[in-house]
């Protein structure tokens, strides 16, 4: 979890259906507060486009020749080890 650290007041424009989700959800316990909820989702929501934007420079890399000859070079070089790590149990 995040600090708590300075907080900003800010007012926005939600409709009465989606200020009533924040409050049920609140009730329900997901969060504690609504600034906290509404933290949360904005985290997330953060958090799922990196992702997707990670899994887009990743797919791209993927089909990149050059950038699959050295991670097929990095695996043959460490695939004793890492045989030899699992076999010990080592993570």
């Amino acid at each position: 979890m995040a600090k708590l650290g300075r907080r900003v007041k800010r007012t926005y424009n939600l409709r009465p259906a989606t200020v009533e989700t924040v409050r049920r959800l609140v009730e329900a316990e997901v969060a504690p507060t609504q600034d906290a909820l509404v933290e949360r989702a904005v985290r997330d929501l953060d958090r799922e486009l990196r992702d997707q934007e990670h899994a887009r420079l990743w797919a791209e890399a993927a089909r990149d020749p050059e950038f699959r000859a050295e991670m097929e070079h990095l695996w043959s070089d460490f695939a004793a080890e890492d045989h030899r790590a699992w076999e010990l149990g080592e993570e």
